[in-house]
């Protein structure tokens, strides 16, 4: 299987992640604008499956290191498989949450809430297992970027008052999504064998992992958004039979989401061997700048915004800049 040899190389690789996981999204956006997000995230589901696989039986099958796929999965044992997979389960929940969020906030509300506060308990989580770099280095990128956090909840709050939204319902699917979201890459990292050129009995390769966590997020979806689609958070309910009447445009950007964001997410864990899994995931939430300005300047999220809320913004994209650079220095 193909392996990341460099550190260097590592973080090329999380850099592809942070573009990856902070622009899917757009997907959403560039669906039909009467498609609801219920219906676009089976299709989303669907594209993380598909590559997911295809990386697996290429990349994951190539080369003289580690261990072949279709070796590793049937040699796997029952525990590992069990990680793999519930980590797929709890991303699947925050990130339903996410997308929720998402369509109630935009884009430059929802990840840096979300996916800021995933970053500071993913950090946090994933180097307490794995106490890979300079900690001092990588909690005041972390406090960085909790103070960026803020600043943006606050910047919403005064854009909500002025255009008279209750921006309440956003915020906490934000806040609930980036809670469970903090949580789901450690038990993904602890199925695989820590030095991917030499397997251990048992253990997972990252294409292996990967795979499994896919299938996770597969199986907890036709729970978690079969529920959604019954008792949404906005709107009236959907059944099966609407996503048969989408367009083929809206069913592509669904698919090609979920392909960008799963080649971000194998980037990161294949990037975690020379980086360390706290290095990786934080640098990949770096994602939260890229979404942000994805919604400032793309999107217009803020048109329009009060006096101040501009330099709010700007402050909050230099700490989180400043913030990743130091988790970056960290190795």
């Amino acid at each position: 299987m193909f392996i990341i040899e460099t550190y260097t190389l590592a973080v090329i690789f999380c850099v592809v992640t942070m573009l990856a996981w902070g622009s899917w999204a757009n997907t959403q956006k560039l669906a039909a604008k009467d498609w609801r997000f219920e219906l676009y995230y089976w299709d989303y589901v669907i594209g993380i499956v598909l590559f997911s696989s295809l990386f697996a039986l290429t990349a994951g099958s190539m080369g003289g290191g580690g261990r072949p796929f279709l070796e590793d999965l049937s040699q796997a044992d029952n525990a590992n498989v069990g990680s793999a997979v519930l980590g797929g389960i709890l991303f699947n929940a925050a990130n339903i949450l996410l997308v929720a969020a998402i369509t109630l906030a935009g884009m430059s509300v929802a990840f840096p809430v979300g996916i800021g506060l995933a970053l500071v308990i993913g950090v946090i989580v994933n180097y307490i297992d794995a106490p890979v770099g300079n900690s001092t280095l990588i909690f005041g990128g972390v406090a960085l970027i909790v103070l960026a956090i803020l600043l943006n909840a606050i910047a919403y709050r005064k854009l909500s008052k002025q255009q008279q939204k209750v921006p309440t319902k956003g915020l906490v699917l934000a806040v609930v999504a980036g809670l469970l979201m903090g949580l789901f890459y450690k038990y993904v990292a602890n199925s695989m064998f820590p030095d991917f050129a030499n397997p251990i009995a048992g253990k997972l390769s990252p294409y292996t992992a990967v795979f499994l966590f896919a299938l996770g997020i597969l199986a907890s979806n036709f729970v978690f958004n079969t529920v959604l689609m019954r008792k949404p958070f906005e709107g009236a309910p959907v059944g099966f039979k609407d996503y048969f009447y989408g367009s083929s445009k809206s069913h592509l950007m669904g698919i090609l989401g979920g392909v960008i964001w799963c080649i971000g997410m194998s980037f990161s864990i294949l990037a975690s061997d020379k980086a360390g899994p706290a290095i990786s995931y934080g640098l990949g939430q770096g994602a939260t700048v890229v979404a942000a300005l994805w919604g400032i300047v793309v999107w217009k999220e803020f048109k329009g915004a009060p006096k101040g809320v501009g330099g709010m913004l700007n402050t909050m994209l230099l700490l989180y800049v400043v913030g990743l650079g130091l988790i970056i220095a960290a190795r």
